[in-house]
């Protein structure tokens, strides 16, 4: 009632062996880039947050060093943080549509197209 349409629209999708499609060198391939992408950019975004944080504990006379009016260091680096986190996202977001994104939309293909059908369907 009221899905018939929706029902109607939707076809079953081939049997998948999903093993073999995270064994195939495409699969792979995709897991490796996003790993060097991903790893490095998060260290280096935990050691930035972790940097603030000591400094906010142990270097109180630094952070509370005023710029102007009553902005002081301790409040620009806080709004670098929020800044970081744009710009990471931002950046993840290009490199997924540039690098990740095309080898994906190949597996999905493949996967599509019953490349990776288990032995049983292929029968």
């Amino acid at each position: 009632m009221g899905n018939e349409a929706l029902s109607a629209e939707t076809e079953t999708a081939p049997p998948v062996d999903y093993r073999a499609v995270q064994q195939s060198e495409e699969f792979q391939r995709l897991r490796s880039r996003h790993r060097r992408f991903v790893f490095p950019v998060l260290a280096a975004c935990l050691a930035w947050y972790l940097a603030y944080v000591l400094l906010a504990s142990y270097a109180h006379d630094f952070m509370s060093t005023p710029v102007w009016g009553n902005v002081n260091i301790a409040m620009l680096l806080g709004l670098a943080q929020v800044v970081t986190t744009f710009a990471v996202t931002t950046w993840y977001v290009s490199y997924a549509n540039r690098r990740l994104d095309p080898l994906a939309e190949e597996i999905r293909d493949e996967i599509e197209t019953a490349q990776f059908a288990p032995e049983e369907a292929a029968r």
